[in-house]
């Protein structure tokens, strides 16, 4: 089942509030770890993903939300954020929120949706963000009638959603859905292969380490949706190959709504090399089974992101890999494959750094490859790009030669 079929009729679980007629006295109520209200509307974060520091209503028709990272850790400026809007009355009306971070400040534009599936970024004209990076605050100007609506940073991904698009896919000769291991709070973290179990040439793929990098997840089930497809090209491409892939490796921080951690407060994608935590030791553990398997060769990784453009983190072409340029071959096929858009790459390689790029290729040789969707691309373009960009990779694959 496609990715966009699965999202358009999927239920998330939100529970919509009821509503109430409010007090009718005009006193605001306040309980800044859970939920504020008015006679008006109430705020709450009692949902999958739900996050914020602080709420305060300011007036009967005015909120304020701080948003706090998980923790006082080094953290990346992706400041997450999701919260439910419920009307007190059923009458339409607007209201105000104004988003004060304590550290990073506004980065990513407000969406909204009233079933938890479909999203609408917020106009212009209802969005006022000041301040200087890293400082930016963001006041919204939210209309509401008479049912819930929900504000997220990005749409919002849960685990049920990854539940459906494995459902929908398991059933595939060419997929077999397994479980990879559990998270530090027990979660479920699944993995699927597709291809030839006996393949010795391996892909590795692997999504979600960082909670709020949706559009890295918009990208990368489209991207293996087309390498399950009935074409002569992916049909070649599974009897050769075995792609291994781990959509959501840290399930807990997604659920929490974190920005960018789990819950040990470790950023995943500075924990291959420490491997101080149960997820990242499970990508260890399967990739040095792997390549410890003489029946087997570790042959690229690719690690999905967001960030604020679209862009491949990889290795510089002056380091050898094997398979040999396979990211510069593959890139020019894929600008071939996307006229009118710019494919970006930045080439860097920094042994010291513990991220999954850095220690496939220094621990496996492999090319590894950062691939980055930015924060506002076009979903259309996300969807794109998954594709045309997995089909590039089929063809430079099955031109390299056979190990």
């Amino acid at each position: 089942m496609r990715l966009f079929a699965i999202l358009s009729a999927l239920s998330f679980g939100f529970a919509a509030a009821p509503l109430s007629a409010g007090t009718g006295s005009g006193e605001t109520t306040a309980a800044p770890n859970d939920e504020c209200s008015t006679e008006v509307a109430r705020i709450d974060k009692n949902f999958t993903t739900g996050a914020f520091g602080e709420c305060e209503a300011t007036g009967k028709r005015r909120f304020r939300l701080v948003i706090t990272p998980e923790d006082e850790g080094d953290i990346n400026c992706s400041a997450w954020y999701a919260f439910r809007v419920t009307p007190q009355r059923q009458r339409r009306t607007r209201i105000t929120i104004d988003l004060d971070y304590e550290t990073c400040g506004h980065r990513y534009w407000p969406k909204t949706s009233t079933d938890g599936v479909n999203w609408t970024f917020m106009r212009p004209s209802r969005v006022k963000v000041e301040g200087e990076r890293g400082e930016r605050t963001a006041r919204l100007s939210l209309r509401i009638g008479d049912q819930p609506v929900f504000v997220a940073a990005q749409e919002i991904f849960p685990p049920s959603a990854y539940d459906a698009w494995l459902d929908g896919v398991e059933n595939n000769p060419s997929v077999n859905r397994f479980e990879l291991g559990r998270s530090a709070e027990n979660r479920l973290i699944e993995a699927i292969t597709i291809g030839n179990e006996a393949a010795k040439e391996q892909v590795i793929l692997v999504g979600r380490q960082h909670p709020p990098e949706v559009t890295g997840a918009l990208a990368m089930l489209p991207f293996m949706e087309t390498l399950m497809e009935d074409t002569p090209l992916a049909t070649r491409f599974r009897e050769r190959f075995l792609v291994t892939a781990v959509p959501m490796l840290n399930p807990d921080g997604v659920v929490r709504g974190f920005w960018r951690h789990n819950t040990g407060g470790v950023d995943l994608n500075r924990d291959w090399g420490p491997f101080t935590q149960p997820e990242t030791q499970l990508m260890r553990d399967m990739m040095v089974a792997m390549d410890s398997n003489p029946d087997q060769e570790l042959t690229v990784l690719l690690d999905f992101h967001s960030t604020n453009r679209d862009v491949f983190y990889t290795i510089p072409d002056e380091l050898p890999t094997d398979p040999p340029l396979f990211t510069r071959d593959w890139l020019a096929r894929y600008q071939d494959r996307m006229p009118g858009y710019e494919v970006d790459r930045d080439a860097r390689h920094n042994p010291a750094r513990p991220i999954s790029k850095g220690y496939s290729y220094e621990a496996f040789g492999i090319p590894a490859i950062t691939f980055e969707i930015g924060d506002n691309t076009d979903r259309e373009l996300i969807k794109r790009i998954g594709r045309e960009s997995a089909i590039a990779l089929m063809e430079e694959l099955l031109a390299t030669p056979e190990q």
